[in-house]
């Protein structure tokens, strides 16, 4: 008995194995290398002296500024060493090769080695990098770069710190402008409680596989597995909606893209929890495997792989981080708990002996 359930086990294991092998390929990546979480909250208060048509927010959980130019004029961004390093304005967005910021912003941890073109002494070299009239980028000055928290936050790690207060200058044309904001440190939550609630949650949705022994429970139960894994197929199809809404994408156009380009994996193992639970609850052949598939798939591309809010205070996405958390975890809890029902339910319809006045449960009942 046992090793025939580690045997179904196991051939699901392999499928969603083998999903993960053939998907490693094309990695995520919302604004090149946006976290999963942190506990550094950056706000911008906005631009001063105010300029109509000039917007800037922080998106990517503080890793990246936006800034919007609509004022139909060029506006420069400052570098570290002052000397001009982006320009926005109605001919679109340039970067100059020779400002020390554009290879040292390249990434967000800011250690790309300088070419020897990079000097902030040198005059400006623009190259253009994109149509429209909004930049995005890293920046240190907005960012915690140290590897060690703060002193203060090492001291009273349980209360929330300010960093500092930062500013970016910009240039509107001979006219000084200033972008300025706020870096905060905001305690992580108990990581090991929401992995607790999980399991049990995981837990309680797998033990419905094991409700086979009639026919109307087993029917009841294949229909609340179907209904629960297209609720968390739903979610997980949300999640890196919201990811990219965060990122900066503008449209529904922009939207998919991104998730396209960046987070397919988790958009398609969401939308294949959908199909499986719908699947289920029409009571079609091979749908507990089908569920255990899906659920695995889900689970690992959708839940794992944003697990890091258990355990961080600021997310990636434009609602609150609990909302966050409370959402990867349903993921996990329908996408496991449905892989563990599908295994029970698989093994239990093998085992259990067709005999007058019983009806064998099946995913075809």
């Amino acid at each position: 008995m046992i090793r025939t359930l580690l045997a179904r086990a196991g051939l699901v294991a392999a499928a969603a194995g083998a999903t993960t092998l053939l998907a490693a390929a094309p990695a995520a990546a919302h604004g090149a290398d946006a976290p999963d979480g942190t506990d550094y909250r950056t706000r911008t208060s906005g631009v001063a002296p105010a300029r109509p048509g000039l917007e800037v927010r922080v998106i990517e959980a503080g890793a990246r500024l936006e800034l919007t130019n609509r004022t139909g004029r060029p506006i420069e961004i400052i570098g570290y060493s002052g000397e001009p390093y982006l320009r926005v304005g109605p001919d679109g967005v340039f970067e100059n090769t020779r400002s020390p910021a554009t290879y040292l912003n390249q990434t967000i941890a800011g250690d790309t080695a300088l070419p020897t073109e990079a000097d902030p002494a040198a005059p400006p070299s623009w190259r253009r990098i994109a149509d429209g009239t909004t930049a995005r980028w890293h920046d240190q000055r907005a960012l915690w770069q140290e590897s060690a928290p703060p002193d203060a936050v090492r001291a009273a790690p349980d209360r929330e710190h300010r960093v500092r207060d930062w500013t970016i200058p910009l240039h509107d044309g001979a006219d000084p402008v200033q972008i300025s904001g706020t870096l905060d440190w905001v305690p992580p939550p108990d990581a090991y409680t929401w992995w607790a609630v999980t399991i049990v949650g995981l837990l309680a949705v797998g033990a419905l596989g094991l409700l086979v022994a009639t026919a109307p429970a087993g029917v009841r139960a294949l229909s609340a597995l179907g209904a629960l894994l297209i609720v968390g197929g739903a979610v997980a199809v949300a999640y890196p909606v919201g990811r990219e809404l965060d990122a900066g994408a503008q449209g529904v156009g922009g939207v998919l893209l991104g998730l396209l380009s960046g987070q397919v994996w988790s958009l398609l193992t969401g939308l294949g929890a959908i199909a499986a639970g719908g699947y289920a609850l029409t009571r079609r052949p091979a749908a507990d495997f089908a569920m255990a598939l899906a659920g695995a798939c889900v689970a690992l591309f959708a839940g794992v792989a944003n697990a890091a809010v258990f355990a961080r205070s600021v997310a990636p996405v434009p609602w609150s981080a609990e909302t966050a958390r409370i959402m990867v975890a349903l993921v996990l809890i329908t996408g496991a708990g449905a892989t563990a029902a599908g295994v029970l339910r698989l093994h239990a319809a093998s085992r259990t002996p067709a005999a007058p006045g019983r009806v064998r449960i099946t995913a075809e009942e």
